[in-house]
């Protein structure tokens, strides 16, 4: 019943982005840009054996567009609480949980895809990466994606008006890109600043996907990437599930 359920919200959702296909693909723009305008200026980085500018460049890029498409997901939340679409919804039969996985599994598919384009992107400008490291790096979006988005609804859902949600998330967002390295490792920075970026768990998520890109998937890097990506899922998901069942539309 559960699935069936999942399902039903999964397909309503996904059929409504795929009706949008302009935003679909103008989401992956901003980091498109990051990979042609400032990809090059890494080229004569010394990286310390860590591989090339794009296995650098693009795991960052990858959890970027995880990072800030997602966080901002629960805009869709606030339209449908001012439109009565979220209230009808909750007087049905369908699950609470149903009603808060099946947009996140959609964010998540919508996501990977985006993410599919932009490796595309980067191979067409010199990016060479194992088959297994990139594929590794759609599973890290697809759990950032996930645990993000969980958070963005349960946060829509306690706020009223899009101007109390877009400010929230930008000071949640910022300090998370700053400190995570996703453009550059915190390692060239001043060893303050790479002991702050330890207290981000974003950071190891970026650690890790950098890692599967030079093919190094036992790392102590990877560990710690894993751990973070299913223990953020696992508390984002319960945190929204618990805000989707006790919160009035």
């Amino acid at each position: 019943m559960l699935l069936h359920d999942i399902a039903l919200v999964y397909g309503r959702y996904l059929r409504q982005s795929l009706r949008s296909r302009f935003a679909l693909l103008f989401g992956v723009l901003m980091p498109l840009l990051y990979l042609l305008f400032f990809g090059p200026l890494l080229t004569d980085l010394p990286l310390g054996g860590r591989g090339s500018s794009w296995q650098l460049l693009v795991p960052g890029l990858l959890l970027q567009l995880g990072l800030f498409g997602s966080s901002f997901a629960g805009f869709a939340i606030i339209i449908e609480k001012q439109q009565g679409v979220l209230e009808r919804m909750r007087v049905t039969p369908v699950s609470r949980l149903a009603l808060l996985l099946g947009r996140v599994l959609r964010d998540a598919t919508v996501f990977v895809f985006q993410a599919v384009l932009l490796v595309l992107a980067a191979l067409a400008m010199g990016l060479r990466a194992p088959l297994a490291g990139v594929l590794i790096g759609f599973v890290f979006v697809a759990l950032l994606t996930a645990s993000l988005a969980s958070l963005s609804y349960a946060l829509a859902m306690k706020v009223r008006t899009p101007t109390e949600f877009g400010p929230a998330v930008n000071a949640m967002t910022m300090p998370a890109m700053l400190l995570s390295g996703l453009m550059l490792p915190m390692t060239l920075g001043p060893a303050w600043l790479d002991f702050l970026s330890h207290l981000m768990p974003f950071r190891y998520l970026v650690d890790a996907v950098r890692d599967a890109y030079v093919g190094s998937y036992t790392s102590t890097h990877m560990l710690y990437g894993v751990l973070a990506a299913v223990g953020l899922t696992i508390v984002s998901v319960t945190v929204g599930t618990r805000v989707f069942r006790t919160s009035g539309a």
